[in-house]
């Protein structure tokens, strides 16, 4: 996985008034170019606007994946942390990893997480090849984070050992008919998906279709219980 796998930029930079692409901050305006987020207050103006809550619905996504109180949740890609912040709230007696490779985004999710008292979230550096999670995770999340990964095979059959017994892995990403998102040559089609999680050793556990521009699945491990 190249450097700029844990980096985020969205296809706003086409049309950034637009905001057609705020994803959780992957999309990229060409998935041949690479970006460097050394600005986290300009980007989370954008990754975080209001707006996005519209066809993201964070609420909607984070009911579906009925966190318990006391969840441990990765949120890998985490950006500005528009998901990590909403993950810590509903997870008060957990923890919540928000990683990312950026190290400026790093930075900027632990200053968001004091100013807003949310001691449960551990801001995290990544490597572009490993989340490093401190431990375990109940959930690991990958808001349109999937088609940037390279070698995907190899590093989700990794991750399997971050995951708890049980624990889950849920991926949000653009389909390929939506206007949002990366060309369509920069995504990764939902069957492809799965089939690489298939041989990664993971099974669907569920399938959600509420986005209106992204598919939404998680997954266990085959050895699960």
């Amino acid at each position: 996985m190249h450097a700029n796998a844990f980096k985020r930029i969205a296809a706003i930079a086409l049309a950034a008034s637009a905001l057609l692409t705020a994803g959780n901050g992957y999309a990229q305006t060409h998935h041949t170019h690479q970006h460097h987020f050394q600005d986290a207050a300009h980007w989370s103006k954008i990754f975080d606007d209001p707006e996005r809550d519209a066809w993201q619905k964070p609420h909607e996504v984070i009911q579906a994946l009925k966190l318990k109180p006391e969840s441990v949740v990765a949120d890998i890609g985490a950006g500005t942390g528009y998901f990590s912040m909403r993950f810590a709230h509903m997870t008060p007696k957990g923890k919540v990893f928000a990683v990312d490779a950026e190290p400026d985004m790093v930075k900027h999710l632990a200053e968001r997480a004091k100013k807003n008292g949310l001691a449960n979230v551990i801001a995290v550096q990544a490597k572009p090849d490993d989340p490093r999670l401190p431990e375990k995770a109940d959930l690991v999340v990958l808001v349109d984070v999937y088609h940037h990964i390279d070698n995907r095979i190899s590093y989700f059959r990794k991750l399997r050992d971050s995951l708890k017994a049980g624990g889950r892995l849920a991926i949000i990403d653009f389909t390929m008919e939506t206007h949002r998102g990366p060309p369509p040559a920069g995504r990764v089609a939902l069957t492809t998906v799965k089939q690489e999680l298939a041989d990664a050793g993971y099974r669907v556990a569920e399938e959600h279709r509420f986005l209106p521009d992204q598919f939404f699945v998680t997954f266990t491990a085959r050895n699960a219980q």
